[in-house]
């Protein structure tokens, strides 16, 4: 991968990853709080989770809803239908752990728009998180990633005038000093050497026969028996003879004496 190429998108993720973090730290987003009143927790049900959520100490209730005006008029929740405006209503139950509560706009009896969702799970209060919020937290984990990894590719960049860009590796170096060093094998000696050696050996061992010989590795030596000429037989000694003569070459003839100088006669 290009250097060059990995600095500009480190960059570009960077300034991604500033910006979706100045949106998610706005001043009014609750995401990150909870609430709990212990007083209520053992006591809690689906009549009085409605009360138990419209405490006064609880940052996620809208003290100017509907609910506030039905409670201070002593009537029944049914009224909040014929009403206009911010109401709560209890959304879903599972008893005796989880408790939905939704926050909405009331337009008319028939028509309503979710503003936001509520869970109680065992007395404790959370604001459910919009897709917006959860898509933002997901892609800015993932940039997050993303962006520690390019910052780590860089600390292992490297430049110079001569050379240009290249890559240097910190467990490489500890490879290579990790690594045994092998010595190179020498030979004892060259192939002329070893020839040269075998020929004067073999020389010597015709010069000056061995006496003894082992047969097998770690068994005692035995002496070399030698046959003495006295001791072939009399055709063996025939049998050399004739041949040391036929190979013996044949005789020169003899050389005639230059021929007689006669003088001249005058």
């Amino acid at each position: 991968m290009n250097v060059t190429y990995v600095h500009y998108f480190a960059s570009s993720v960077c300034a991604v990853s500033s910006k979706m973090a100045s949106v998610d730290l706005r001043a009014d987003n609750l995401l990150g709080i909870s609430w709990v009143d212990s007083g209520w927790v053992p006591i809690l049900n689906t009549g009085n989770v409605l009360d138990y959520f419209s405490e006064r100490s609880n940052p996620f209730y809208d003290r100017t809803c509907n609910n506030e005006v039905v409670k201070m008029q002593r009537l029944t929740l049914d009224h909040l239908n014929q009403m206009v405006g911010v109401e709560y209503i209890l959304l879903h139950v599972q008893e005796p752990i989880l408790y939905i509560i939704r926050k909405q706009q009331r337009q008319s009896p028939t028509q309503v728009i979710p503003l936001a969702d509520y869970y109680i799970i065992a007395g404790v209060v959370y604001q459910a998180p919009d897709l917006g919020s959860v898509i933002s937290s997901r892609v800015l984990s993932a940039v997050h990633g993303i962006q520690s990894a390019f910052d780590e590719a860089m600390s292992y960049c490297r430049y110079h005038p001569s050379k240009g860009y290249w890559w240097h590796f910190k467990d490489q170096e500890e490879r290579e000093k990790a690594k045994p060093k092998t010595k190179k094998k020498e030979e004892p000696s060259s192939f002329f050497q070893r020839q040269r050696v075998d020929a004067l050996l073999l020389d010597l061992r015709n010069k000056f026969p061995p006496t003894y010989y082992q047969p097998k590795p770690g068994e005692k030596p035995v002496p070399v028996e030698v046959k003495k000429e006295s001791d072939l037989p009399v055709e063996t000694v025939r049998q050399e003879e004739r041949e040391t003569a036929s190979k013996a070459p044949a005789p020169a003839p003899p050389s005639k004496p230059p021929p007689e100088k006669r003088a001249r006669l005058q």
